[in-house]
C-alpha cells in the first residue's frame, strides 16, 4: 500500500507481468521465439482491497501469430489486461507488447 492507503502502481503492473508471454510461449507450440518487449500501464481509479486479472488468449490469436511469423518475420501483438475489485470498478488498464517469431533451423557447417 501506498502512503495514501492505494495499491502501489509498481504492484500492479507487476501482478501482470509475465503471463501473456508465458501464455503465448507455452501455446503457440514449438519453434518460436516469444518475449515481451514492452508495457503500460494506465490508472484509472484507487485501488484498495482484492483486486484480480484474468488472461484469456484465443486460438484465433494463436493462428494469427503463426501465419504473421510463417516466413519468417516477427510479430509484435499487443494484449490488453483490466486490473479490477470485486465489484468490477476497473482499478488500472495494463498493455503488454509481446515479440513473436519462429526460431530458424540450423544449417550444418560443411
Amino acid at each position: 500500500m501506498t502512503y495514501v492507503g492505494t495499491h502501489f502502481g509498481g504492484n500492479l503492473f507487476s501482478m501482470t507481468d509475465p503471463f501473456w508471454m508465458i501464455m503465448v510461449l507455452r501455446s503457440i507450440g514449438p519453434g518460436y521465439m516469444v518475449w515481451d518487449r514492452a508495457g503500460e500501464i494506465e490508472f484509472v481509479s484507487p485501488g484498495r482491497g482484492d483486486v484480480f486479472a484474468r488472461f484469456h488468449l484465443t486460438d484465433e490469436v494463436l493462428d494469427e501469430l503463426r501465419a504473421a511469423t510463417a516466413d519468417g518475420d516477427k510479430a509484435l501483438r499487443w494484449f490488453e489486461t483490466d486490473i479490477v475489485t470485486a465489484d468490477g470498478t476497473v482499478v488500472a488498464k495494463v498493455r503488454k507488447q509481446v515479440y513473436v517469431r519462429r526460431k530458424l533451423a540450423k544449417v550444418p557447417a560443411a
